[in-house]
């Protein structure tokens, strides 16, 4: 899997502990004793990472964005799809 991700063999990013300790620490007040007792799946589920993660952004909400936040080039009209050039 890492190979498809562009990740070879001898190149590994190092673990953010900076990060994990702020989280643990300060964001859920743990103490010391506590976090480092935690299992990795542990700091996961306490963190959030067992939520259902949303579906991207549809089409429909793109375009109700679009509508809200013209960029300036393409304006697309409210009921059709097609872009239209100003």
């Amino acid at each position: 899997m890492r190979a498809a991700a562009g990740e070879t063999a001898d190149h590994h990013e190092p673990f953010p502990w900076d990060t994990a300790l702020h989280v643990g620490l300060h964001l859920l007040r743990l103490s010391i004793r506590d976090f480092w007792a935690l299992t990795p799946r542990e700091f996961n589920a306490a963190t959030g990472g067992l939520k259902p993660r949303p579906s991207g952004l549809e089409r429909v909400g793109l375009e109700a964005l679009m509508r809200a936040f013209p960029d300036g080039g393409v304006r697309l009209p409210h009921a059709d799809r097609s872009p239209i050039a100003t």
